[in-house]
């Protein structure tokens, strides 16, 4: 028995059972909605790269001190709300407020940050 045309478009999230596939052509789209789940994995994705990156650099480099941590989390931070606030240009009220937005993902980051550094910084000038 084939489905009907209605029936199809009354759940366009899902096809088979399954979510739609994530379009990367969002990522950048001032225009596109969000919901609160879905930007807050963006948000945490993006700051699980920061943290490596941030973390692989800071071992290679080497550089040593509590002032560097405080520059990841202020680098960390800008990246996020720069993202949020400018690229997507987002109303922050409707997720909670800056200060859930910039805490998405924030402890993850900073100990996948720390993990990064202090291995590559371990391994690499010892």
């Amino acid at each position: 028995m084939k489905k009907s045309k209605a029936s199809k478009s009354a759940h366009p999230q899902q096809q088979n059972g399954h979510a739609l596939p994530f379009k990367f052509s969002k990522l950048l789209d001032p225009e596109a909605s969000w919901d609160k789940d879905q930007l807050g994995d963006v948000l945490h994705w993006i700051r699980q790269g920061v943290g490596l990156v941030c973390g692989l650099l800071w071992g290679a480099v080497p550089l040593l001190g509590a002032k560097w941590i405080v520059v990841f989390l202020m680098v960390s931070s800008s990246i996020i709300y720069g993202y949020y606030a400018h690229i997507l240009k987002i109303d922050d009220e409707e997720f909670g407020g800056h200060g859930a937005l910039l805490q998405e993902g924030l402890f993850a980051s900073f100990s996948l940050f720390l993990l990064a550094w202090i291995l590559v910084y371990s391994l690499a000038h010892f």
